[in-house]
């Protein structure tokens, strides 16, 4: 197994962890298999279904639906955390201050060229 280094904002992950991914019981062995089987006839089942010529009905996919709530509903669901207050604050308020001292700073500097006389108009109208 590759070894993994954790993201300096990120936990390792417990399925990542050597003792739960090599030393697992047969109890634990049991139970991920009887998890994976009960996942593999639901996807075959999910198949069968979609697959079927003479369907007539709309074939309903709890987790497709699960995750359209999810995608329409966010806020419920939102766990404000470092990392998202960080983003917000790189991408909703950090912008707007760089983009009024940006404009601000050359609105300044060409007042000051024009109350000194030294700006240059390239393309005047009244010539």
């Amino acid at each position: 197994m590759a070894d993994y280094r954790e993201a300096p904002l990120a936990t390792r992950p417990k399925t990542l962890d050597p003792n739960e991914y090599f030393n697992l019981s047969p109890e634990q062995r049991r139970a991920e298999e009887a998890r994976g089987a009960i996942r593999a006839n639901l996807k075959r089942q999910y198949q069968t279904q979609l697959n079927n010529p003479h369907r007539q009905e709309l074939i309903e996919d709890p987790a497709l639906t699960r995750w359209v709530y999810a995608r329409t509903n966010p806020y419920p669901h939102f766990k404000p955390t470092f990392k998202t207050s960080l983003l917000g604050a790189m991408f909703g308020v950090v912008p707007l201050f760089a983009l009024y001292y940006i404009f601000k700073t050359d609105r300044d500097r060409k007042e000051e060229q024009i109350k000194a006389g030294t700006l240059e108009r390239k393309f005047s109208l009244s010539s």
